[in-house]
Formats: structure tokens, sequence, C-alpha cells
């Protein structure tokens, strides 16, 4: 396995570019919003100029070291290893003392380089069902962070059912495996509120 190529592609994911951004913006995005040194954060922090700055770049951050580090056909643990690498990067950033962001842009981009968009791009198309879908429940309202973390996490699972729809590569599945995994744990107090309100409400119905 090419560790090295694995130490490049986390130390890609580890550029914590958003929040490079959001300084030179004057936000300190650790002291503005949910905390979330992300692009998302970025954009609601210092507007659509910066966030959409910070999302392409956190995207490429993912989409360029798996290109250049991984042959493309989607075989071996050394392709998984190099494709968690980024996310694993942003999530664990040693640039901001192993706490990063939740790593939602560079999945894009992962998966953008490793399917040639296909995967992204459903990933794209179910978290869209599923935004439509929580507002209809709140009659047009914005879904809560818990929601949107169930929405990401519940979407990554999705993508699982695709890929075995689909019959990709076996190393496939394990990036899919790790990167639900790591979206998981990233968003893993968001999670906790919503099982948390979701429990008091059938306990309050049983």
């Amino acid at each position: 396995m090419r560790w090295w190529g694995v130490a490049a592609a986390f130390l890609s994911g580890a550029c914590m570019f958003s929040y490079w951004l959001g300084l030179l913006a004057d936000k300190n995005l650790r002291a503005v919003g949910d905390g979330n040194p992300g692009a998302f954060n970025l954009w609601r922090a210092a507007g659509a100029r910066f966030g959409a700055a910070g999302v392409a770049l956190d995207f490429l951050k993912g989409y360029i070291p798996v290109t250049l580090l991984t042959d493309g056909d989607g075989d071996g643990l050394a392709t998984a290893a190099v494709a968690l690498a980024p996310v694993a990067g942003h999530i664990f950033s040693p640039f901001l003392h192993f706490r990063g962001g939740k790593g939602v842009a560079v999945t894009f981009g992962v998966w953008s380089a490793l399917t040639d968009f296909e995967v992204s791009l459903a990933y794209a198309v179910v978290l869209a069902v599923l935004a439509v879908a929580f507002r209809a429940a709140h009659s047009g309202k914005a879904p809560t962070s818990e929601e949107d973390a169930l929405q990401i996490v519940g979407g990554m699972l999705a993508v699982g059912a695709y890929l075995w729809l689909r019959g990709l590569a076996a190393a496939f599945g394990w990036t899919w495996c790790g990167n639900a995994l790591l979206l998981a744990f990233a968003h893993r107090r968001e999670l906790r509120q919503w099982w948390g309100k979701a429990w008091c409400f059938l306990k309050g119905r049983v």
C-alpha cells in the first residue's frame, strides 16, 4: 500500500481553507454559527463570495488527491485508504488541533473523483429529496441542525444501497463504509440531540 499517498491525501484534506478564508474576512468560524470551520459556516458568516470559494476548495482537496493517487478502477484497499484520507484529514485536521469540519464538501470531491461524478450526483439527488421532504414536513421551514445531520448521514446510507444496486467495485464499498462512519462521527452531537428528542417523543406516545 502506498502509505505516502495516503499521507499526502490526508494532508490535503487537513488544509482548512474555509477557516483560513474566514480569517481573511475577519471572521473566526470557531466563534460564529455552530462553530464549524467548514465551507457552509463560512458561507453563512462571510457571504456567498467567500462561501463559494470555500466550497470549491474543500471539494478540490478531496477531488485532486484521489484523482492523482488512485488508478480509478476501484480495486483494492489502497484505493479506499487514499479516498478516505482527505475526509479524515478534514474532520481531524492537525492544523486545528484535530478538531476540523463536518466533511460534506470534501466527501463530494472524493466520490466525484472515484466515480466520474456518478455517486456524488446520486448523493446530491438524495440530499435534495430529503431536504424537500423535511421542508414539507415543517410547512416550508428550514430544517434544524439535527435534521441537517440526519439528512447528511441518512443520505450516505442511501448511497450504500445505490452502490450495491449498481454492483460497483468492492473498494467503493469500503470507502462508503468508512465515509459513512466519518460523517456520523463528525455529526455525532447533532445525531445524539435528534435521537434524544425522538426518544422523548416516542416515550410520550406510549
